[in-house]
């Protein structure tokens, strides 16, 4: 399989652990990433949740970049509604500025909290996930990819840096409404399989192909799909592996969300129903857990399915040592 690979990692916070430890652990998975040759690290943006240490996406990429030679660094990603446009172009232009073209630039149009922690984040304001295609437009312009917006007053409102330091800039999404977005504005798009999986996730990577128009940023359709995977000796041990975070994303979707993410055998100590177990079964299923060669023979379907030019691992370990590995397993040969 020729399609790049690459790595998303949302700095879990394992039971027991803490946050400088987890932010940790993701720079070594991101230093083993550049080691192995994979294409991108992202991370991405989540709000009051104890069990994610990403909260802060510019700052973490910073830190990544800093301790990495090669392989681009970037959000999967930035929840656009949370921020004024201006200053997420100051910040990522910043990162450009210091770091040069292995900057990516990965929007979202969820909040990643809920509304409380929203409102806070935003004091206030009346900014919506309805604003999003004219926040990404002012993004666009801010960058100077296309040309300058007007202010109400008529002078031109500038990031700097920001202003011809343009990051690679991705819309992300896990509906058809992101993919008919970014295919109406020219844009690459990945979609979140790891997250919502299932049928939608090849409605919504035709919709975009079928809605691509060419524009200043791309030509033809670039598309991504991300992809939960964990990788053993046998396929008991892989779901074993995924068992912490199948469970936190259990909980989550049904209201009770758990603190840290629970070890493995505080996850296999979990009072399971049948329902509970189906469900992380039926899961699984959608993504890539199993052996190597069963992961492989995944990958090589849902690209397939879906005409992805490019894959993303979402790693299933929450300890450092079990994300490494998986990436071992399914390195790509380094790039050049």
């Amino acid at each position: 399989m020729n399609a790049p690979r690459s790595v998303l990692d949302l700095a879990p916070v394992r039971s027991g652990s803490d946050h400088a430890e987890a932010l940790a652990d993701t720079i070594a998975v991101a230093q083993a990433a550049d080691r192995l040759g994979y294409e991108r690290f992202w991370v991405a943006e989540h709000h009051g949740m104890p069990m994610i240490a990403s909260s802060s996406p510019a700052v973490l990429i910073g830190a990544i970049a800093a301790a990495t030679e090669r392989i681009r660094v970037g959000s999967g990603g930035v929840m656009l509604p949370n921020h004024s446009s201006l200053v997420v172009a100051e910040q990522f232009g910043t990162l450009v500025a210091l770091h040069g073209e292995r900057i990516d630039l990965g929007l979202g149009r969820a909040a990643g909290t809920d509304p409380v922690v929203s409102a806070a984040i935003r004091r206030g304001l009346a900014e919506t996930v309805d604003d999003f295609p004219q926040q990404v437009i002012e993004l666009l312009a801010h960058f100077g990819t296309i040309p300058a917006l007007e202010s109400g007053e008529g002078s031109r409102i500038l990031a700097l840096p920001g202003l011809g330091d343009a990051p690679q800039l991705w819309l992300l999404g896990s509906s058809d409404f992101s993919a008919r977005l970014a295919g109406m504005m020219g844009l690459p798009f990945a979609f979140a399989h790891h997250f919502a999986g299932g049928a939608m996730t090849e409605a919504a990577m035709r919709l975009y192909r079928e809605a691509f128009t060419p524009s200043v940023v791309l030509r033809e359709p670039r598309s991504a799909i991300a992809v939960a995977t964990a990788v053993a000796e046998t396929p008991e041990e892989a779901r074993r592996i995924a068992l912490p975070q199948s469970l936190t994303m259990l909980k989550m979707r049904s209201g009770q969300p758990l603190g840290r993410i629970p070890t493995v055998e505080e996850a296999e100590a979990y009072p399971w129903t049948d329902a509970e177990a189906a469900w992380v079964d039926q899961r699984l299923a959608l993504q890539a857990v199993g052996t190597v060669e069963h992961v492989e023979a995944r990958l090589a379907e849902l690209l397939a399915q879906t005409a992805a030019d490019e894959v993303i691992l979402a790693p299933q370990g929450a300890d450092r040592a079990s994300r490494i590995a998986a990436l071992e397993a399914l390195a790509t040969p380094a790039a050049g």
